[in-house]
């Protein structure tokens, strides 16, 4: 018998997605298309929840009432169709992408599904210690119900259940230093409550069926179950053990990796973390001094792929990451390798040019330096050094020293430190 991977089973999946986030879809796109940047619609709470004259201004839009649409956008925050940043909202890459990339509505279900004990809260009977316990051991009876692939009877799950918190109340346990007071006993939430919130939650947002005391993994449920797994092992494959590294120490780590290498780091790394917070991460290692870290996030982006565009055609506006945006959306969009550099100006490839050199000049060898020469678009040195000067790049002076340091010519070395002298002095 063949198992289907996710990837088999995508396209039979999407369509059963769109119908239940249509509702969050639709507010979403109604507040991309009415609200204007930099206006009230905001609560004020730093979670991105909607004021209440705009939740009453969309209800009366959309002829639906304020609470349904509190819970559609809700939904629509939590399964990354809008992007909170502080008290302001803003479309995501998944509601850009919605109608013509399918990979965008099945990442905004498994967001979702990741969300679930949001998207179902505990009722408030429910010990706050023993709904952490309960979710942390989901993974597990969901793994279960996976294998299993019938409908589980919650008398079973509820054994499970049994173990993992006893497992996980095993792993936590602690024996301090020297005498203690006898321990009191903790009150023991019942598990039975627990397990019914988690599969009525589980279910709310589609992962499984629960009636008659019976649960069923759904095709979409067993589908996210397959991609978490996937992670979980890319991410195990870290083959520089970079993956619980900050982005700027991950790329850091991958600077003497061959390209195969490299990309295998970024895939790991990149699994461990929520996509949306990757990718922020890795355009502030962009926006750092190190050139060399520059070009190494873009690598990381390519990997990324669809998820990273709207936040790269963002960064185009940069004018320290535009060369590397644009060559990356020309890439994505498509372009021949061979002519993908004539998306650039004159000015943005000789910035670029300067920027690559200051990380050669910083993290390379001097041969590497000269031989960086030969890619300027500029058919003389002569006219480099005078395009480069005009560019205006903050590392000129020292890209200028270095390769007058690293030329074998020294008539040729002469003039490139003269250049460097008259940048430095403000001399013409």
């Amino acid at each position: 018998m063949t198992s289907r991977t996710p990837r088999d089973s995508r396209l039979r999946l999407v369509r059963p997605r769109r119908q239940p986030l249509a509702a969050a879809v639709r507010v979403a796109r109604w507040a991309d298309a009415t609200l204007s940047p930099g206006n009230d619609t905001a609560a004020g709470d730093g979670k991105g929840t909607l004021s209440d004259a705009t939740a009453r201004r969309a209800a009366d839009d959309l002829g639906l009432t304020v609470r349904q649409v509190r819970a559609d956008w809700d939904t629509a925050r939590l399964a990354g169709l809008v992007e909170v940043h502080g008290d302001t909202a803003r479309p995501g890459w998944r509601l850009r992408a919605w109608d013509r990339d399918d990979t965008a509505v099945l990442r905004g279900w498994v967001a979702l599904f990741d969300a679930w004990s949001l998207v179902h809260p505990a009722p408030d009977s429910l010990e706050a210690a023993a709904v952490a316990e309960a979710v942390e051991a989901m993974p597990q009876l969901l793994s279960f119900l996976q294998l299993m692939a019938d409908p589980v009877p919650a008398a079973q799950l509820l054994d499970l259940l049994d173990q993992r918190v006893t497992e996980l109340r095993t792993d936590r346990c602690e024996i301090p230093f020297g005498p203690q007071p006898e321990p009191v006993p903790p009150q023991d939430t019942p598990l039975l409550p627990l397990l019914d919130w988690a599969l009525r939650g589980l279910a709310a947002v589609g992962a499984l069926t629960y009636a008659d005391g019976h649960a069923t993994l759904t095709p979409l449920g067993s589908w996210a179950v397959w991609v978490k797994l996937e992670q979980i092992c890319v991410a195990a494959q870290s083959p520089a053990g970079n993956i619980e590294q900050s982005a700027e120490d991950m790329l850091r780590g991958c600077a003497r990796l061959r390209p195969n290498a490299a990309r295998a780091e970024y895939r790991a790394w990149l699994a461990a973390r929520d996509v949306g917070t990757a990718i922020t991460e890795l355009l502030d290692g962009a926006r750092g001094e190190d050139a060399l870290l520059r070009g190494l996030a873009f690598e990381a982006l390519r990997v990324v792929g669809a998820p990273a565009e709207p936040e790269v055609r963002r960064a185009a506006e940069d004018p320290h990451l535009r060369p590397y945006a644009l060559l990356w959306l020309a890439e994505y969009e498509g372009a021949d390798p061979e002519d993908v550099h004539t998306v650039l100006t004159r000015e943005e490839a000789t910035w670029l040019w300067v920027d690559t050199a200051a990380a050669v000049a910083d993290h390379g060898e001097a041969p590497l330096l000269v031989r960086h020469l030969e890619s300027a678009v500029q058919p003389t040195v002569p006219a480099l050094i005078a395009e480069v000067r005009a560019v205006g790049h903050p590392r000129t002076v020292q890209v200028l020293v270095a390769l007058a340091a690293a030329h074998p010519d020294p008539a040729l070395a002469k003039a490139v430190r003269r250049a460097a002298f008259q940048v430095h002095t403000g001399g013409a």
